[in-house]
């Protein structure tokens, strides 16, 4: 993983478009105990720390049934991260790898995703374990695991395709 503005051997950046403005908006902000990416995880762990989830109005009332769910899908805006590297050397040993083939959080749309395990919800706050991002990260959705979400929607002629 790039830490901080570092360009390692075997590594390339490019000169990023300017970015255009997708319409998303932030739910909410994550509340981690890391506040700088020297002492963040490179991934969660369900029997990491607890983290909070605070959800901003008028998205709360959405919470309604989450708790449903024993693992959900949180999806968030990984603001510090650069965005102009192409190829990233993991091991720092000059061996580049493409972005896409990678976890980083560096790439050119800095979208993270965790699988965390659901805790608890009070109030406006989802309490989870499994985040990897810094404090204060900005929050763009909630979802239930997809292995444990049935669809309550009548079914559609796409859900039978086969090859």
């Amino acid at each position: 993983m790039v830490r901080e503005s570092e360009i390692r051997a075997g590594e390339l950046a490019v000169d990023a478009p300017k970015p255009n403005h997708a319409g998303l908006v932030y739910i909410g902000r994550i509340r981690t105990p890391w506040t700088s990416r020297m002492e963040t995880p490179r991934q969660g762990r369900h029997d990491g720390p607890v983290c909070r989830l605070e959800i901003f109005e008028p998205w709360v009332a959405g919470l309604k049934d989450l708790d449903l769910y024993k693992h959900l899908e949180v999806i968030y805006w990984l603001h510090l991260s650069r965005r102009d590297l192409v190829l990233q050397s993991p091991k720092n040993d000059g061996n580049a790898r493409g972005i896409f083939s990678l976890r980083t959080p560096v790439r050119p749309n800095p979208l993270g995703t965790s699988m965390v395990k659901l805790v608890g919800i009070e109030g406006a706050t989802v309490l989870v374990r499994g985040l990897d991002c810094l404090d204060e990260t900005p929050l763009l959705d909630v979802k239930p695991d997809r292995c444990e979400f049935t669809p309550l929607a009548p079914p559609q002629p796409g859900d039978f395709q086969t090859e």
